[in-house]
């Protein structure tokens, strides 16, 4: 009965995958957004801060990055620099989608 009640604990604390896309500024400040709202506000501004920073570094090294695509087993992170921000795209994967 315990493991019971242990199991439904985890499971309260998953998160769905999101499927949306959010825009960010220069400074990281999320301008835009079609996530879902249940989706943690602190991961989405990690997600931003290291995108940005990807760009700054890129820019910093002379080199002309536009696009920045990052594929997981489950989520895939595309973001496109815009001005000094980005806009950012996530997608689950699926078994059908992981071949492409």
């Amino acid at each position: 009965m315990g493991f019971l009640s242990f199991k439904s604990k985890s499971a309260a604390n998953l998160l769905r995958l999101p499927a949306g896309c959010f825009t960010v500024d220069s400074g990281g400040k999320i301008v835009a957004s079609t996530l879902p709202q249940s989706f943690p506000a602190p991961l989405v501004q990690e997600i931003a801060t290291h995108i940005l920073a990807t760009f700054r570094d890129a820019a910093a090294a002379q080199l002309p990055l536009t696009e920045v695509i990052v594929r997981f087993a489950s989520l895939k992170i595309t973001a496109r620099e815009m001005h000094g921000g980005a806009i950012i795209f996530l997608a689950p994967h699926t078994l059908a989608s992981n071949q492409n």
